[in-house]
């Protein structure tokens, strides 16, 4: 049976929206402090105050991805198991469904946690609102519901959204990377988006297209948005049928890891790196090649590793009862400084942390990766963020 330990009264909510204090050292320590620099037995917080877990409770839990098999998920849970070593507790179970089974399996996944006893389930959802049920039930059996990556859209039974950037910042990146390559001549380009379902992509998507509305950017027309499902060989052949379909097409734009790396694959494959670039969203491991070829010019990311460290973070602190999921509270996230619970402007009904920084990648700083190091919550790099 599951047991909480409760703490005492330290969650807080403090006037508006609170923002970051700064970032905190690469050893941030986790020993809880009350408000006259002593340490607490309780891991109390004066209200305003950001809370610093307690470390060594009782704490599983289970760290979802869409599916299994992909490096950037690969990552997050590489930052996951950090941030259970430095709490000193229990390690995220890391279990998801395969590509091809990734809805249904999602949805299995999140129903038997219900019936398995563990204090949390961490969710990058690909199964849009079709999760919610699951969701409730897991809720009602007393599971907190953590997203990262990609939240549940209604908001319905989530906890908070832990969210790698802000969406509406993702649409105007990626619409600055297209005006970049295409140039003031403008031209065609054509999105291709993982799953129809992933509440991330969708939003990006629609942020994009926002700001693609605007006058300066009335000389590029987007043609298409196809869906390769977040699989490498239906993305490489989705790539290609928009070079059939659309013979000026200039530009690929590809919000996801797998689309990317498997449209510009397909442009140097095909000798089309002249005729058609590629964009959006990758892994400077895995895009150096193309971005050297000229296929893949520009593209941005943010670090998984440090997702999922953030993620654990605050699913440990809300499970163990040290903060409430409400808008306004305050927590030291170790390494990666001071985050503050607020509400979510991108849906009408959720809570997130925002962790930020994009990274903008080309020729000039694809060489320079390293690994995460962390930011604070306004966004401003620790020391160097990078994807590993």
């Amino acid at each position: 049976m599951r047991t909480r330990m409760k703490l005492g009264a330290i969650a807080m909510t403090v006037a508006g929206l609170v923002v970051a204090t700064g970032s905190f050292p690469a050893t941030a320590t986790t020993e809880p402090v009350g408000t006259d620099g002593e340490d607490t037995t309780e891991g109390t917080a004066a209200a305003g105050e950001a809370v610093t877990f307690e470390p060594g409770l009782e704490f599983t839990s289970i760290l979802l991805p869409k599916f299994t098999g992909i490096a950037v998920f690969d990552q997050a849970n590489e930052g996951a198991q950090e941030a259970a070593a430095e709490l000193g507790t229990t390690p995220a179970e890391f279990l998801g469904p395969t590509v091809d089974n990734s809805i249904d399996g999602q949805i299995e996944i999140v129903t038997n946690a219900a019936t398995q006893g563990v204090d949390a389930v961490m969710i990058s959802n690909n199964a849009g609102d079709q999760i919610e049920p699951a969701v409730q039930a897991a809720t009602e059996a007393g599971v907190h519901i953590v997203t990262w990556d990609s939240p549940i859209p209604s908001g319905e039974g989530e906890d908070v959204f832990v969210a790698q950037v802000d969406f509406d910042e993702t649409g105007q990146v990626m619409a600055d990377m297209s005006r970049n390559i295409l140039g003031d001549d403008g031209g065609q380009m054509a999105i291709l988006s993982a799953s129809p379902d992933a509440a991330n992509q969708n939003a990006w998507i629609e942020a994009f297209n926002e700001v693609m509305a605007g006058d300066e950017y009335s000389d590029i027309e987007i043609v298409d948005t196809v869906y390769g499902n977040d699989a490498t060989e239906e993305s490489y052949n989705q790539a290609l049928a928009l070079v059939d379909q659309y013979p000026d097409l200039e530009l690929i734009m590809s919000p996801t890891t797998v689309g990317i790396a498997a449209a510009a694959k397909a442009m140097q494959d095909e000798g089309l790196c002249e005729q058609v670039k590629v964009s959006g969203l990758g892994l400077p491991d895995e895009m150096r090649e193309y971005n050297e070829s000229g296929c893949a010019p520009e593209f941005a990311l943010w670090s998984f590793v440090d997702l999922g460290y953030l993620t654990y973070y605050v699913t440990y602190g809300i499970a163990t009862d040290q903060i409430a999921a409400e808008e306004g509270v305050t927590f030291n996230a170790g390494r990666m400084g001071t985050y503050t619970i607020e509400a979510d402007p991108t849906r009408d009904n959720g809570l997130r942390v925002l962790m930020g920084p994009f990274t903008v990648y080309t020729a000039d700083n694809i060489g320079d990766t390293a690994e995460p190091t962390g930011t604070d919550a306004a966004g401003t790099e620790a020391t160097a963020t990078t994807t590993g």
